[in-house]
C-alpha cells in the first residue's frame, strides 16, 4: 500500500483545491450569467494584478482571439515554441475535466497544489481591494502569477470571450492573432459582424504585429484602425498549400510570410485544423522574427493534443466528442465526421447545449436529421438548455429523439443502442463533452 505520508499529502492537496474552487465559486462568473459586455472595463483587472505585483509584465505574450479555432491555434503556437526550446506558458479556456487544464507550462498542466496556493495568494490580496473580482479575472491572474513564478520565456494567452474587455487583454502582446469572425456571443442584430470584429480588434496593439485569419475585406478597416505596425493576412502572407486526410489527423504543407513548410503531420481531426496550423505557424514566426527549422515545426505539430476537440475516446463502436458550441463549429464537426470517419453503420448523436443557442440551427448544422437517433441531454451548468426544450427542437427534424437528463444516462443509452460499426458522437458544448468524457473514461477504468 501507499505510505501514510503520501496519503496525507494527497488528502491535503484535495482539501486545498476544494477550498480554492469554493473561493472562486463565490465570485461572479460572467460566462455563466451571460452578463453583457456593455459598460465593462479592464480597470478591476489592472488593480488586481497590481495588488500581486503585476506578474503579467514579467514575460512577453502572444494573444489569440477568434470565433472558432483560437484554442487549437493557441495550443499549436505553444507546442511550436516549446519545440524550439523555449519555456512556454499556455492559458486557455474553458476547461473540460479539471480547472488546471487552463494553465500549462511546457506542455504540462500546473498541479493542483500550485493552483490552490496561487488562489490563496489572491484571496489575501482581495482583502485589500474595494471590489470583488470576477471568477475569470481571478483565474486569469492565477495563470499570470504561475507563468511569472515559472519564469517562462513567453506566454500564449487565449481570450475568454471576444477580446477588448476580456480579462486577458492586459499589457502589450508582441503578436496578436485573430483567427476569424463568425456567429457567436451575438444577438444576430444588423451589423453583428462589425460589432464582433471591433471587440476582437481590441486585442491589437498600436505598433504591434497582427496575424489575421479573417478574410472578409469589409471588416479589414476595423483591424487596420487599431494601427498595428505589421499585418500578416491569410491568403496573402500565410496559407495552406495542401491539407490531406491522414491516419489519426492531417498531412499538411503550409506557407508563411517567410517560407514554405512541407510534409507536416498534425494529429488533429478536421480540415479546419489545417487553417489553424497556418496561422499558428505565422504567429510563431512573427514572434521570433525568423523562420523555424523544419525539424522544430514537424516536432511541434506532432506534439499537439487537445482535450474535447474531436477527440476519439474509443472504438467498436467509435466514440467521439467535440465541443462544437456555435453553428460554424457544428458545421465543422459534421464535416470532420463525414470526411474522417465515414459512418458504415448509424450515427447516434448525443447533444446538449446552452440556453442562449438556437437549437434548431445548431442541430441543422450538425446534420442531426441524418442521425439514427438523437439523444438530448443537459449538462450540470446554470446556462444549460432544458433537455425537454432541446428535445422539442430535435423532434422538428427527426422522429427518432430520446431525452436523458444526465449525460451519463445519455451515454449509457447510446452505447446500448450502438452496434460495433456505429458512431456515437457527443457534442453541443464543452460542458456536455466534459460530462460524457468523464462518464466514458470512468467505465473503462
Amino acid at each position: 500500500g501507499e505510505r501514510p505520508s503520501c496519503l496525507i499529502g494527497r488528502y491535503i492537496t484535495k482539501m486545498l483545491i476544494k477550498e480554492a474552487l469554493d473561493y472562486l465559486d463565490r465570485h461572479i462568473n460572467r460566462r455563466l450569467t451571460l452578463e453583457k459586455i456593455d459598460g465593462l472595463s479592464l480597470s478591476q483587472m489592472k488593480i488586481l494584478l497590481e495588488a500581486i505585483g503585476n506578474p503579467h509584465e514579467d514575460f512577453p505574450t502572444i494573444h489569440i482571439t477568434g470565433t472558432n479555432g483560437k484554442g487549437s491555434t493557441a495550443a499549436m503556437i505553444a507546442e511550436l515554441l516549446n519545440a524550439l526550446g523555449l519555456s512556454v506558458g499556455l492559458y486557455s479556456s474553458p476547461h473540460v475535466a479539471s480547472i488546471t487544464e487552463r494553465i500549462h507550462i511546457n506542455g504540462e498542466q500546473i498541479n493542483e497544489e500550485e493552483f490552490a496556493e496561487n488562489v490563496h495568494a489572491l484571496s489575501l490580496a482581495e482583502l485589500h481591494l474595494d471590489f470583488s473580482p470576477s471568477w475569470f479575472e481571478l483565474v486569469t491572474a492565477v495563470a499570470f502569477r504561475s507563468f511569472a513564478d515559472a519564469a517562462v520565456d513567453v506566454a500564449v494567452i487565449e481570450v475568454g470571450m471576444l477580446g477588448r474587455y476580456d480579462a486577458t487583454n492586459i499589457g502589450n502582446p508582441r503578436v496578436s492573432v485573430i483567427t476569424n469572425v463568425d456567429y457567436d456571443h451575438t444577438d444576430g442584430a444588423e451589423g453583428w459582424r462589425e460589432k464582433i470584429a471591433r471587440e476582437k480588434a481590441g486585442i491589437i496593439r498600436k505598433g504591434g504585429i497582427l496575424c489575421l485569419g479573417e478574410v472578409d475585406d469589409e471588416l479589414d478597416a476595423i483591424f487596420t484602425h487599431e494601427q498595428p505596425e505589421m499585418i500578416y493576412r491569410r491568403g496573402q502572407d500565410f496559407s495552406v498549400l495542401s491539407n490531406e486526410l491522414a491516419v489519426g489527423g492531417r498531412h499538411l504543407s503550409l506557407a508563411t510570410q517567410s517560407r514554405k513548410y512541407e510534409d507536416i503531420y498534425l494529429p488533429l481531426h478536421g480540415e479546419h485544423q489545417g487553417l489553424n496550423a497556418a496561422i499558428a505557424l505565422s504567429a510563431a514566426e512573427a514572434f521570433l522574427e525568423t523562420p523555424l527549422p523544419d525539424d522544430v515545426v514537424k516536432s511541434g505539430f506532432e506534439q499537439v493534443s487537445i482535450i474535447g476537440r474531436f477527440e476519439v475516446l474509443g472504438s467498436n463502436p467509435l466514440v467521439v466528442v467535440d465541443g462544437a458550441h456555435n453553428p460554424p463549429g457544428a458545421q465543422a464537426a459534421a464535416q470532420t465526421l463525414n470526411q474522417s470517419f465515414p459512418v458504415d453503420g448509424k450515427l447516434i448523436l448525443i447533444v446538449g447545449m446552452t440556453e442562449e443557442k438556437d437549437a434548431e440551427w445548431m442541430l441543422d448544422c450538425l446534420e442531426a436529421d441524418e442521425a439514427g437517433v438523437i439523444i438530448c441531454t443537459e449538462a450540470a451548468t446554470p446556462r444549460a438548455m432544458a433537455v425537454n426544450d432541446l428535445a422539442e427542437a430535435a423532434k422538428k427534424i427527426s422522429p427518432k429523439v430520446e431525452a436523458r437528463n444526465d449525460p451519463k444516462d445519455a451515454l449509457d443509452l447510446a452505447l446500448s443502442l450502438a452496434d460495433p460499426d456505429d458512431v456515437v458522437m457527443g457534442t453541443g458544448s464543452l460542458y456536455v463533452v466534459g460530462a460524457l468524457r468523464e462518464a466514458y473514461l470512468a467505465n473503462r477504468r
